[in-house]
């Protein structure tokens, strides 16, 4: 490369009288020579390519301040840069928007954008969409990260009131954290399952006992087991709650809600049973008591805190209400149209089944559905005919869906994966980093992502040794300085 005020540069003063509109230049990206012209790039005045057109006349240092290298005697600029997103950035000049080729990587695609000083509102819907995502999921890697690297740090400035719950907190939301935290995990699933066994076969006749007014109720055993669960359930929401950082979040959470849900019954129908006969009648009182047992059905929904599977499954079905909601459609406009044939089709036999169009409402759902319990038929050759016509159409209406429900599932679950996996390379090469600093101070052998993270707690988070990090899955949320290059070079 040729240096700034290299005497072996020719006087660039000849280039100023040239008029810019009409002057051309050309541009090495990589190896990839593209010719411009100064009209054409002088449509975006503030972009890298038009400031090359106006640089000529400031010299060298104002030269080398855009680009690379440059050779006078080919009026040709040099750039280190990523020639493929070169080609597309320079459509913003022909076409006036900008579209990412498939398969380079949305966010060294920004950075090229950002060095080559053109707005990302030049950037179709579309490639914003995909850019979109692929920042949600290094903000997501970035969190991670930070939670576990809190998880490890211990600020000497919080009281202890402050660290016992934290420690609380993990022992009991982060099962990863211990061999005791999972420990802790286990026996709460476990919990789980036996409670609700419980509840199933507590309905069994040949295991209920007759009370005093001879009404059958659970057997006694199966009814301290349930409040054996109901104590632990109770004991571990108590916990939670006092350890949680942000109370009112948790209390509002959904499976936050489902455990009161669960617990809640249980005390209610012990109140009602003790107190309520003073305030109500006996029967009054079992029936409420009868409906709220009913509501231990809500414990099942506690496997989902323990599940990733079930959690995934959620996250899906919410991305999935689009899909959910055609085909919500497809049977509704289905049912209506087969039961009104099936009413009026069937109207000429004797012994119809079908009463009137809202009770047919019900045949057409089970047959649509393939489900068929053959309470309601049709009767008449056409009444068969509309059956197996709507039989058909269910298939093909529930089958049009599902595919995309799937694929969202799939999708939602392996980029949950490659989550994990990014977070977990990315702690890799902090510790790495920390322990290759350490060693080049000089400084002992101490546990380096320990000592890395306790660095965070510290404000020392960012500093030059995880900037330096040339990995995949670098994630720049952490840094404050760009790493044009760098990014761009790992990605290739």
């Amino acid at each position: 490369y040729k240096m700034a005020g290299d005497s072996r540069f020719p006087d660039v003063d000849s280039d100023g009288s040239e008029k810019s509109e009409e002057m051309e230049i050309i541009v090495n990206v990589g190896g990839v020579r593209q010719v411009f012209y100064g009209d054409n790039l002088n449509q975006y005045p503030e972009t890298r390519l038009a400031e090359l057109v106006n640089c000529l006349s400031g010299g060298y240092d104002s030269i080398f301040s855009l680009c690379d290298d440059y050779d006078p005697g080919k009026r040709e600029f040099y750039f280190d840069r990523d020639p493929d997103a070169f080609k597309c950035i320079i459509d913003v000049y022909y076409f006036g928007e900008i579209h990412m080729k498939k398969g380079i990587c949305p966010i060294c695609f920004k950075n090229e954008m950002e060095f080559w000083k053109v707005d990302l509102k030049f950037l179709d819907d579309c490639c914003k969409a995909h850019l979109s995502e692929k920042k949600e999921e290094l903000e997501e890697i970035a969190r991670r990260v930070q939670l576990i690297l809190d998880d490890l740090g211990v600020d000497a400035s919080e009281s202890r009131w402050k660290r016992c719950q934290k420690c609380i907190w993990k022992f009991l939301e982060k099962p990863e954290s211990s061999y005791p935290a999972r420990v802790i995990a286990v026996l709460s699933f476990l919990f789980i399952l036996i409670s609700s066994v419980v509840m199933c076969v507590g309905t069994i006749p040949d295991l209920q006992v007759v009370d005093a007014e001879g009404n059958r109720m659970e057997h006694p055993t199966l009814d301290s087991i349930e409040t054996a669960c109901i104590g632990w359930f109770t004991m571990e929401y108590v916990l939670r709650l006092i350890s949680s950082p942000n109370k009112l979040h948790f209390a509002l959470s959904f499976m936050n809600i489902v455990d009161v849900l669960a617990i809640l019954p249980f005390y209610v129908s012990l109140t009602l049973t003790h107190l309520g006969a003073k305030l109500m009648e006996l029967s009054n009182v079992q029936q409420a008591v009868q409906a709220l047992r009913i509501m231990r059905i809500a414990r099942i929904f506690k496997l989902a805190r323990h599940s990733s599977g079930l959690q995934t499954l959620t996250y899906a079905l919410k991305r999935s209400f689009k899909e959910l909601g055609l085909l919500l459609m497809y049977l509704a406009v289905g049912i209506f149209v087969f039961s009104a044939l099936g009413y009026t089709m069937e109207q000429s036999h004797p012994e119809t089944l079908f009463k009137s169009i809202p009770q047919s409402f019900w045949w057409a759902i089970i047959t649509m559905t393939t489900v068929g319990y053959g309470d309601i038929y049709p009767k008449t050759t056409l009444g068969k005919l509309n059956a197996a016509i709507s039989f058909l159409c269910g298939v093909i209406a529930i089958a049009l869906p599902i595919h995309p429900i799937i694929n969202n599932f799939v999708r939602y679950y392996n980029k949950q994966r490659v989550l994990e996996t990014a977070a977990k390379h990315e702690l890799e090469l902090m510790e790495l980093n920390s322990a290759e600093g350490k060693a080049a101070e000089g400084k002992g052998s101490r546990s380096e992502l320990e000592d890395f993270s306790r660095e965070g707690k510290e404000g020392l988070f960012y500093n030059s040794r995880i900037k330096v990090s040339h990995s995949d899955t670098f994630i720049h949320l952490l840094s404050e300085e760009k790493h044009y290059r760098t990014r761009l070079q790992s990605c290739k």
